[in-house]
């Protein structure tokens, strides 16, 4: 019995500890898995309205390249599961072995201890062995010995009936895991075979941007001058919003920063909400073309998401909205102040605020609408005049 429960407890203890763990891990697998998928069919959507309304290559070369990247990570996410349950495959197998190799042991020893009692069964050699008592006490023990010697050879042969649904439960499981390990390879090599196909679609517009260079040149040119009005404008409306600029509209609007709400969201980097959920398809910083790779593209302040027609936008932070405005290129646009701190919110097609509104976090700015065809949210995050990297500010 003792030998029993001594093998016993640390499996359970052992087993205790490790499925949290494992299905901890499964589950955050499970979240990155089908958030990748889902950003795939989103630009599967944009690349299709892209296709009928947008003449633009290097729009859909880009959103190309964002679902290869993404079908990377879900291949690399479906190789990661699968070494974690060949790791959890062979634990779980050793874990059998062990459990069976002491099951057999403990089987046979109990075994042989029915079948000793079994030679010993004629009632007469026990009630001799009580009789043969030195005193009245000396009976009783024996006889209490005898009742507890049949009483511990049942509760031993339930332990092992235990112990043989555990192992039966452990094989069961290990079956499951080989089968969630195949299913899993047979998915990877369809992402795989996608993959195959969106490299394929990848090059073709790759011949089709080399064709054409000139015609891309221009769009480019048009691009630039684009971001260069709207950073511009931000930086006028910032500048007038925090220290009045020049004017009767800059002394209108000038007011104190609110000291509190720049504190709260400094404190909030990383922390921050999304405005929309949907795939980044450009990032913060300095980029080149991935065509003419010693052509830059303009500085991205900010990031764009692909998003579907008519999603909502919200605020990131509570704030103050300062200033609503058209630009060429990027439709509506929403700038909210957060003391010294700005979000900004363009490629709108409607707007649910207005100038002077107070707002919350979560609160709806707008939603977008197509703009040559693509379904976009450009988001700029400002320190003062100085552009972030709104990654860093929101929530991984």
């Amino acid at each position: 019995m003792k030998r029993l429960l001594t093998f016993l407890l640390p499996l359970v203890l052992v087993l205790a500890g490790t499925v949290p763990a494992a299905a901890q891990n499964t589950k955050a697998q499970q979240e990155r898995k089908a958030r990748l998928e889902r950003e795939i069919a989103q630009i599967n959507k944009q690349l299709k309205d892209n296709a009928s309304k947008s003449s633009s290559a290097l729009s859909s070369l880009t959103l190309i390249q964002k679902k290869i990247s993404n079908r990377n990570e879900l291949i690399a996410e479906s190789d990661s599961q699968i070494r974690d349950l060949g790791r959890r495959i062979s634990a779980k197998q050793k874990e059998i072995d062990g459990l069976q190799a002491r099951f057999d042991t403990l089987s046979r020893a109990y075994s042989r201890l029915v079948k000793n009692a079994y030679k010993n069964r004629d009632s007469k050699v026990w009630y001799m062995y009580v009789l043969a008592s030195e005193d009245v006490g000396q009976a009783f023990r024996r006889l209490g010995y005898l009742h507890g010697l049949s009483s511990q050879m049942n509760t031993q042969a339930r332990r092992i009936r235990e112990a043989s649904d555990t192992l039966a439960a452990e094989q069961a499981r290990l079956l499951a895991l080989k089968a969630e390990a195949q299913e899993i390879r047979s998915a990877r090599q369809k992402e795989v075979n996608a993959l195959q196909k969106e490299e394929s679609d990848s090059k073709k517009v790759v011949e089709k941007l080399k064709k054409e260079k000139t015609k891309y040149q221009k769009e480019l040119d048009t691009k630039r001058r684009q971001v260069d009005a709207l950073q511009k404008e931000i930086e006028r409306i910032i500048r007038q919003a925090t220290s009045g600029g020049s004017g009767q509209t800059g002394k209108k609007n000038r007011q104190p920063v609110d000291a509190k709400l720049d504190a709260e969201f400094s404190k909030n980097k990383g922390k921050l909400p999304w405005p929309a959920d949907g795939p980044v398809v450009e990032h913060y910083g300095q980029h080149y073309h991935p065509v003419y790779k010693n052509v830059k593209l303009p500085f991205c302040s900010g990031m764009t998401l692909s998003l579907s027609p008519k999603t909502s936008i919200r605020s990131v932070f509570d704030g103050v909205v300062k200033q609503i405005v058209v630009m060429p290129g990027y439709n509506k646009c929403v700038l909210v102040q957060h003391g010294g701190y700005f979000s900004f919110y363009c490629k709108l097609g409607t707007v649910a605020v207005k100038a002077g509104d107070k707002i919350k976090t979560g609160d709806i700015i707008g939603t977008v609408e197509p703009l040559d065809g693509e379904t976009q949210l450009h988001f700029q995050i400002w320190q003062g005049t100085t552009p972030q990297n709104p990654e860093s500010w929101l929530l991984p």
